[in-house]
């Protein structure tokens, strides 16, 4: 019978061995790869000293090909739950040193019951992938592993925000749970995410393509919109997360934390009247508005390389987690298109699932024309981003600064789908169309007949644009609340966020919408 000393001893050796993951030589491979460990990420993740493990001591129970000689305590992932600055989240860290990752029943089991785990107490769920995928070695078992997870993801979709970090491969069918999750953040050089490798491409398709290329972080953040943002090295998508969470509550049944700002709620800024140029054709930053408004300057944009006709993003406005929806003139004209439509009705439904008020800045041309668009489905994908603002229910304020044409208007949370507070600079324009193009067609055959067409064309359009390209018209129907000096839209906006703290609204009950996916 062994001592009690003896019992303390072996479970020293035990945890000391489950540390060690798959050996002293796999970490410094890892490390050679430049890659941290499991455990080196959850401690840069975590407040320190805070993280509680989990099943430390699982391992799989597979016999087939040689496994049942080859155990690791945790058996390739660690998990558990820590603290966030202060809040509670769960988490698990993917270990590439153990059977390079590769998700087993148990290894999925062991995630599950954080998931379970989350969702029963309503916290966030952060995982950090670095795995080969699936075990080959214990086939269907694997696959169903993948199954119950991606389950759970579903279930706790719009529950607990989920956020997952890849940080090395990321292939088949494993791609499928960041995809279902909240947001997705890369790391430059080492991270890819493929569902079929560079070996099954060319094999099928006679294309030659390396791991980067296919599906490296600067293709996901630039061309596919799969993942929000792509960091240089491991501890700046870390912390990266840490930045998004701040900006979210624990559950859907919380608000984000305020803080105390040092910015004056009532601060105006005079450079906001010049923002717009003169000539309604030419191009400005809409991030310059955003930062003159926002506290301290400080906005957190998701997906900026993806879509950049659109500008999304986190802030705060009185110390109040506001999300961002903006036009962007400087990119196709701000026109909307289907990358810009699906990147912002995702942001938009988002928002709305953790309880973030959504302050929408519009300068749309209209939706962006083109064979292309219209065959690829700009009618479906704009739909999303409609559906998306008449869904929402959290505080909804929007604030045009110059372009809302045609059916783009409607789309960007106009009054009419349950915009809560609706502003317009002077420089607005809120029309079917822009005024070339209504003169074109309301006047056609008195320009046609003119002595001088040219001059006649000029003369209407000028008279077109004093009448109707202003915002003076939608204000008399009381579409805009109010049209305000560019200069004051910070205190406008942060005391309208503040009448609209204890907005109720709801949806009618059923058991779930139907967007046009």
């Amino acid at each position: 019978m062994p001592t009690n000393e003896e019992r303390l001893d072996r479970l020293a050796q035990l945890r000391a061995e489950a540390m060690l993951g798959g050996g002293a030589v796999r970490i410094e491979r890892q490390h050679a790869w430049g890659k941290l460990t499991a455990r080196e990420r959850l401690d840069l993740l975590l407040d320190p000293g805070s993280f509680v493990e989990l099943d430390a001591f699982v391992t799989h129970r597979s016999v087939e090909f040689g496994l049942a000689e080859q155990r690791f305590l945790g058996d390739g992932v660690v998990t558990g739950h820590g603290t966030i600055d202060g809040r509670l989240v769960f988490v698990f860290s993917q270990d590439f040193t153990v059977f390079g990752g590769s998700l087993s029943e148990t290894y999925a089991e062991k995630i599950c019951k954080v998931m379970d785990l989350a969702m029963k107490v309503g916290a966030p769920v952060i995982g950090l992938n670095d795995s080969g995928g699936a075990r080959i070695q214990e086939g269907v078992v694997s696959l169903g592993g993948y199954a119950d997870i991606f389950l759970r993801n579903v279930l706790a979709s719009g529950v607990v925000p989920q956020i997952i970090v890849i940080m090395g491969p990321c292939a088949g069918g494993a791609v499928y749970s960041p995809a279902i999750t909240d947001f997705t953040v890369m790391v430059e050089r080492t991270s890819y995410m493929f569902v079929t490798g560079p070996n099954v491409v060319k094999a099928v398709t006679h294309e030659e393509v390396d791991s980067e290329a296919l599906g490296g972080a600067l293709v996901h953040t630039s061309k596919s919109g799969v993942a929000h943002l792509a960091a240089h090295d491991e501890a700046e998508a870390l912390d990266a997360v840490r930045r998004i969470l701040a900006h979210l509550p624990q559950n859907n049944l919380e608000r984000p934390a305020s803080i105390e700002s040092h910015d004056p709620v009532d601060r105006m800024d005079p450079e906001l009247d010049h923002v717009v140029p003169d000539d309604a054709h030419r191009p400005y930053d809409m991030h310059d508005v955003i930062d003159r408004i926002v506290d301290d300057g400080a906005f957190l944009e998701i997906q900026p390389a993806w879509a950049q006709n659109i500008i999304i993003g986190f802030a705060r406005l009185g110390g109040r987690s506001v999300g961002i929806v903006a036009q962007q003139p400087s990119v196709l004209a701000g026109a909307l298109d289907i990358e810009a439509s699906t990147k912002a009705a995702r942001f938009v439904r988002t928002c709305d699932c953790f309880n973030v008020p959504l302050l929408t800045l519009v300068d749309v041309p209209g939706f962006l024309p083109g064979v292309g668009q219209e065959h690829g489905g700009i009618i479906k994908h704009g739909a999303k981003l409609l559906y998306a603002y008449c869904e929402a229910t959290v505080p909804k304020v929007t604030v045009i600064t110059r372009k809302a044409y045609g059916g783009a208007y409607d789309v960007m949370s106009s009054k009419h789908i349950r915009g809560d507070m609706n502003f317009a600079w002077p420089t607005a324009e809120i029309a079917v169309m822009g005024a070339e193009g209504a003169v074109n067609i309301i006047f056609k055959d008195a320009i046609a007949d003119a002595d001088d067409p040219t001059a006649e064309r000029r003369r209407l359009v000028e008279e077109y644009e004093a009448e109707f390209a202003n915002p003076y018209v939608a204000a008399a129907r009381g579409y805009v609340d109010d049209v305000i000096r560019p200069l004051e839209t910070r205190p406008r906006v942060i005391r309208a966020f503040e009448i609209l703290a204890d907005k109720r609204d709801t949806n009618p009950r059923k058991k779930h919408g139907n967007i046009p996916l």
